[in-house]
């Protein structure tokens, strides 16, 4: 692999299954939140409920709209979503769209 294809993976974001709960690991951007979507729609929903986010490194908007489609798809599937270690980045962007109450927990 290559130094550049190394850092690709490095940076791109990806959520996996740790247990009874998912864990997010790397960037949440708007170049990449569609492939993070669909990666994440082919893991079935945590058990727990629980998405630990301490592991992003960066966001933007795009990202609260990565996590507002998963809660949607958890209450279609009849589930609740708790977003766990919520980085200041993004609880300053919820804050500035006044949809913090979202991911309160």
């Amino acid at each position: 692999m290559t130094t550049a294809s190394c850092a690709e993976v490095a940076s791109s974001g990806a959520f996996a299954a740790a247990g009874d709960r998912w864990q997010f690991e790397g960037t949440l951007t708007f170049d990449d939140a569609t492939a993070v979507l669909e990666q994440a729609d082919a893991l079935p929903l945590p058990a727990s409920g629980v998405v630990d986010m301490a592991g992003l490194v960066h966001a933007d908007s795009a990202a609260l709209a990565v996590l507002l489609a998963l809660k949607r798809r958890a209450a279609v599937e009849g589930h609740r979503l708790t977003f766990v270690a919520f980085p200041p980045m993004l609880d300053s962007l919820a804050r500035v769209y006044g949809i913090e109450d979202l991911f309160a927990q």
